[in-house]
């Protein structure tokens, strides 16, 4: 029986091109791990914490480190995990099944593209795309007019924050978010095909 691998992808800062690579889950868990990039000016960092992994990732949107702390069962097991930057909501790197990582990074990708034509054009906005952003808020409001939000916690209040390509939805109750991207087509796209939204609730407030 092969051995279970995982993805891991982000875009280089330095270069700008996409780096995926895999690692076995054998791997990820025994120790440290390192993904370069292969003009050697850029990497990400796995560091292993007992029961948990510290992920340093390098941002090609705010040029800074982004570091988060994840269970290690969600980096051996979840389908993909996501870490995104703060400032601009999109996603910086992108850990899992093969599959998933893949088109987590096409789409990362496109959105990058925009960015960057934009910049080239003189013409970034409030948002990374006026006409997605407007059309997610849209179709959110849909989904809720029909009860269709929900936090874990069985609270069905909830705020909203606006971001430049994201939407984070926070639960009124026990302050968990959950963030939608909103930066493509394929984003809109795949929030219509949901019928309805959980956001994950913070067990420590849950009854």
């Amino acid at each position: 029986m092969p051995e279970e691998t995982r993805s891991i992808g982000y875009i280089c800062p330095v270069c700008g091109q996409s780096v995926i690579a895999s690692r076995t889950a054998f791997q990820l868990a025994a120790g440290d791990s390192v993904l370069p990039c292969p003009c050697g000016k850029s990497e990400v960092r796995l560091r292993q914490l007992g029961d948990r992994c510290e992920i340093t990732v390098p941002c090609l949107f705010c040029a800074k480190d982004h570091t988060a702390v994840c269970a290690n069962d969600a980096l051996l097991r979840q389908a993909l995990l996501a870490l995104s930057c703060p400032a601009s909501g999109l996603g910086c790197c992108h850990i899992g099944q093969e599959d998933r990582v893949f088109q987590a990074m096409a789409k990362l990708e496109r959105a990058v593209d925009k960015l960057r034509l934009d910049d080239q054009t003189d013409s970034r906005g409030t948002f990374l795309d006026d006409v997605v952003m407007t059309e997610v808020l849209a179709e959110l409001k849909d989904i809720a007019q029909r009860g269709g939000v929900t936090c874990g916690c069985g609270c069905g209040d909830y705020g909203v924050k606006v971001g430049y390509s994201s939407v984070d939805l926070v639960c009124a109750s026990c302050g968990a978010s959950l963030r939608l991207p909103a930066a493509t087509p394929d984003d809109l796209a795949d929030l219509c095909a949901r019928c309805s939204i959980t956001i994950p609730g913070r067990k420590e407030n849950s009854k």
